[in-house]
């Protein structure tokens, strides 16, 4: 009689055997797909089953006539270059980047494979490809209009902290995008006569000293996304709320984790549309030929235990525009 925890062995065993039992049916090796997430799988899981999910609709069943092969860089930058090598080392088909650091390291590492990239500020103003309607080379993807949306963002917060005076930038100066944004959202803060000052991070280990130091220097704080940020955001978004600091994102998911409000595409519409483009490019099609495609769904996303641990009141005509109220 075979015991629970036998059982429990073999049932795993078997579950780890069908994908490779469906790979032994095709001729040759499956399509692969190079999939680099920025954060952790925990971090993107919503946006990870998004893109799996539609490359299903469209055909495309992992283990049965597509591989994807995960690798996380868990907010480390220096991990893009060791993760586009080991691709190209298994001649994987097509490989997948979010972001605007790894999509240029992906792209410096490999002018052969083609890549797809999503959550991209700005592709033309990085160099990543040459325009919008014609990327060229290997390379073509999303765009995330990022720094296009700082003044957007920079608007609706001041109906959150009428008394804005003083706003601390808060991001990784070395992602590029990053640095679009800052110059975006600066000149907004002078149009409006505010005074800003800006944070800048390179590495996890930067967040601390940078919010001794902005703490006592800002009313409230604009946090610009990226891998690192997202991967620490628990942690930025409790000390923001010991400082009590309001804080704005481009995303969700740095709402959900204690951040007071965000405003920007929705994420995993950009995943699902991604697939789209790895389909394509799956059955034939040229990156270099395919347009970058921009955004169509936005969401203001706020959270309601956070202004009340902040003390804030939110002005009702903006509770009623936003597609999330976070309790």
């Amino acid at each position: 009689m075979i015991r629970r925890r036998e059982f429990i062995t073999l049932l795993g065993g078997a579950a780890l055997m069908l994908p490779l039992a469906a790979w032994g049916q095709q001729p040759g090796k499956l399509p692969t797909i190079g999939f680099l997430g920025g954060t952790t799988p925990a971090a993107q899981l919503q946006w990870t089953a998004a893109f799996v999910q539609r490359l299903r609709e469209l055909g495309w069943v992992e283990g049965r006539n597509v591989a994807i092969e995960y690798r996380w860089a868990e907010g480390r930058s220096e991990r893009y270059t060791e993760i586009a090598a080991e691709f190209v080392r298994l001649k994987v088909d097509v490989i997948f980047t979010h972001g605007t650091p790894a999509t240029i390291l992906v792209k410096q590492t490999t002018s052969l494979i083609p890549i797809v990239f999503t959550v991209v500020g700005d592709p033309v103003g990085t160099g990543i490809v040459a325009t919008l309607a014609r990327p060229s080379g290997n390379v073509t993807g999303q765009s995330s209009l990022t720094p296009d949306l700082a003044a957007k963002r920079l608007e609706l917060f001041r109906d959150v902290v009428p008394r804005l005076r003083r706003l601390g930038i808060f991001g990784n100066i070395d992602n590029s995008t990053v640095v679009l944004e800052i110059a975006e959202l600066q000149a907004a803060v002078r149009t409006l006569g505010l005074e800003a000052a800006t944070f800048g991070i390179r590495r996890a280990e930067d967040i601390v000293p940078a919010f001794e130091t902005l703490k006592s220097r800002t009313d409230a704080l604009y946090v610009a996304g990226d891998p690192i940020v997202l991967t620490n955001g628990v942690r930025i978004n409790i000390l923001a709320v010991g400082a009590r600091l309001p804080t704005i994102y481009g995303g969700r998911e740095y709402v959900t984790t204690g951040g007071l409000m965000s405003y920007g595409p929705n994420y995993p519409d950009l995943y699902k549309r991604a697939a789209d483009y790895v389909d394509k490019i799956l059955r034939g099609a040229k990156p270099g030929d395919i347009p970058v495609a921009q955004p169509t769904k936005f969401d203001l996303i706020i959270n309601l235990t956070t202004a009340k641990a902040l003390g804030l009141d939110l002005p009702p005509s903006l509770l009623a525009r936003a597609d999330e109220v976070i309790e």
